[in-house]
């Protein structure tokens, strides 16, 4: 007998995901916990590990289709659990999905959750937190959805989901939109005043396509790129400025360091985790870059959780350093030489992408001098560290060759200012400048 697997939740607001590779053939035998297929969503992209143990029958869904979260998308016969989980005292078994925790707590969805004091005698212990319209509207449905929504003037909150949980799908939004266009008019509409056209969809004008030009479909990652740098500029008042950096010492001490680092810890010794670790010390002292925009309030955040920009070529990925204030060099340096492994291997899941509450870019890499950084929303401040740059400048008003670097701060003008920005670069800027060819890499 044939067992369905089905499309997981890879994160708690994602409610669909899209089959890119199947890693296995029809009549293959798989393990479980073993690679199934690549799988992309709005949040990563990541291999679905199998859950059952078996052999390949029938694959149900194509590559490149997007299916809702709950779809059955390949059966496997002689399918077993390894670790079976006893049968509930009620006799119902419980679902491998119904009773799973989601990956990560969106962070839309918490900033969406309002606490509600009550004021009176019941005192503090009455509290309760109840979800907005915004947070019902964003767990029950994912940008694809919303999106469509929005082209044909349509509300969410208004529509019965058909997907797990009542979430709205796509074929909810389409099916409503028919509904509207076929509903027939009554008598009493007839007499009314004549209603307003209903809003447009944003027109898109195609490009002429000519012959020999490629045409390349968006994937779910380069999508969620897409909308989450428009949004950022659509929102978020950028301000952006800079500071150089004399990294001399630093230089000296990474080239005197890197060889013998390499082979005692099996990593590169780059400059990164010294820029992350002068940023996570700059933001113990300048904690409002370490912020969120919350409509009519600021959250100045207690944890430091760095993004780390990883360029993939054909896309970017920030994953995350929880706790990053409490790692030295070392624990960084290891950290972040794992995390951009796995990011270009494809193997993120959802909490390595979740909870970011600064980010880190490091263009200098790519051999850049200068950036302007989008802000990774809901952030308040994005770090961009440029090239290092021998060039001459004037020390005690003799003129020296020494390596440079340009440090660059993109923030939202809504949460700080300018003179801010720059206390925090300035301090950053000291931190890096004090490093030294003595200094403790530990």
């Amino acid at each position: 007998m044939a067992t369905p697997v089905t499309m997981p939740q890879l994160g708690e607001s994602v409610t669909e995901g899209t089959i890119v590779r199947w890693l296995k053939a029809k009549g293959d035998e798989i393990e479980k916990d073993e690679p199934l297929c690549e799988v992309d969503t709005d949040k990563v992209s990541t291999e679905l590990p199998s859950p059952v143990a078996g052999k390949i029958e029938e694959f149900l869904v194509s590559e490149g289709t997007t299916v809702d979260v709950g779809t059955e998308i390949v059966l496997v016969t002689g399918a077993q659990e390894k670790d079976e989980s006893p049968a509930r005292e009620d006799g119902i078994e419980e679902s491998a999905t119904a009773g799973a925790q989601p990956y990560a707590e969106d962070a839309e969805k918490r900033l969406a959750v309002a606490e509600v004091r009550n004021e009176g005698t019941q005192g503090y212990d009455d509290r309760k937190e109840i979800e907005s319209a915004e947070t019902l509207r964003l767990k029950r449905s994912s940008p694809v959805v919303r999106r469509l929504a929005a082209e044909h003037d349509v509300d969410i909150a208004e529509i019965s989901g058909t997907g797990i949980d009542g979430r709205v799908t796509k074929k909810d939004i389409e099916g409503y939109v028919e509904e509207r266009k076929a509903a027939p008019s009554t008598g009493e509409e007839e007499e009314a005043p004549e209603a307003a056209p209903a809003r447009p969809g944003p027109e898109r004008e195609r490009v002429e396509v000519d012959e020999g030009d490629r045409v390349v479909e968006l994937t779910s990652i380069r999508r969620a790129i897409a909308n989450r740098m428009s949004l950022s500029k659509r929102e978020v008042p950028h301000a952006w400025t800079m500071v150089e950096a004399d990294v001399t010492g630093l230089v000296a001490l990474r080239e005197s360091a890197k060889e013998e680092f390499a082979r005692r810890e099996g990593v590169k010794l780059t400059y990164l985790p010294f820029i992350v670790k002068a940023a996570v010390e700059s933001l113990k002292e300048h904690p409002t870059l370490n912020s969120v925009w919350d409509g009519d309030r600021i959250v100045v955040r207690e944890r430091v959780n760095v993004g780390v920009a990883v360029d993939l070529e054909d896309a970017l990925i920030v994953p995350v350093v929880p706790d990053a204030d409490e790692l030295n060099i070392l624990g960084l340096a290891r950290k972040i030489d794992e995390l951009v492994r796995r990011a270009r291997e494809g193997h993120l899941g959802p909490d390595d992408v979740a909870g970011g509450t600064f980010t880190v870019n490091n263009p200098g890499a790519l051999g850049s001098v200068v950036s302007v950084p989008i802000i990774n929303h809901p952030q308040a401040a994005i770090l961009s560290a440029e090239a290092v740059v021998k060039r001459p400048v004037v020390v005690n008003d003799a003129i020296a060759i020494r390596s440079m670097m340009n440090l660059e701060v993109s923030f939202d003008h809504r949460v700080l200012d300018g003179g801010a920005a720059l206390r925090f670069l300035g301090t950053l800027k000291r931190r890096l400048e004090q490093i030294g060819p003595e200094s403790s890499i530990g």
